[in-house]
């Protein structure tokens, strides 16, 4: 398994997968909605699918001396790695502006959601979605990622819509909190989103070890 990862990390991998780790800095952006951050660490990893699909890297992996699973497994370890960098990044830089930059007049007075724990949590539910709709489409075919693709982009846009408007709703003020107040509610989203991640990509790689063994490549 260490081995197909290596493959992947070093053969497989579109160089867009690593650039585009680097958009998890938008966490800074005041006056955006941040959670498009997320959006692109996933958009880097569809482009190694892409490159994955235009190479055979499928048919050549199913070649070597390994068991269809592994290759499976190695897809979904790669996209887990690239998604926990970003994470990562993205985590460093909400505890800033949770912190030192806490009383910032230029995010202070940003109507869009706010760098905190809440946010984490969306980001993890995004890469969850993420895995379970593209990664677990494209293994029923292992060619054809187009339609899965599109299904997360609208599923993505959809809980950013609701993730941005939550806290102008009355009574939910308290999701958008700065610093380290609302606590429980914090913690309480990222721990849902951290469950939603593990759930979703352990459901989505069974069910795409399952099609990909059925499948004659």
């Amino acid at each position: 398994m260490s081995e197909m990862l290596k493959k992947e990390l070093k053969l497989s991998a579109s160089a867009l997968s690593y650039l585009f780790i680097a958009f998890a800095l938008m966490t800074m952006i005041p006056g955006y909605p941040i959670l498009m951050g997320a959006f692109f660490v996933c958009f880097g990893i569809f482009q190694s699918v892409q490159r994955c699909r235009e190479n055979n890297d499928l048919v050549y992996s199913a070649l070597l001396p390994v068991a269809k699973r592994d290759v499976v497994r190695a897809k979904y370890a790669f996209a887990v790695l690239i998604q926990a960098c970003g994470f990562l990044i993205m985590a460093i830089l909400t505890l800033l502006r949770m912190t030192v930059l806490v009383d910032a007049t230029l995010y202070r007075t940003n109507a869009l959601m706010n760098a905190n724990f809440v946010f984490l949590g969306f980001v993890l539910l995004e890469f969850g979605c993420f895995n379970l709709i593209f990664l677990g489409g494209f293994f029923k075919t292992a060619y054809y990622f187009g339609k899965p693709f599109v299904i997360f982009l609208i599923v993505f846009f959809v809980i950013l819509a609701i993730a941005e408007a939550l806290h102008h709703f009355p009574g939910l003020e308290a999701v958008n909190a700065f610093g380290f107040t609302e606590m429980p509610l914090q913690l309480a989203f990222l721990a849902g989103g951290a469950v939603a991640f593990v759930v979703m990509t352990v459901c989505s790689q069974a069910g795409a070890i399952r099609s990909f063994e059925k499948i004659d490549l």
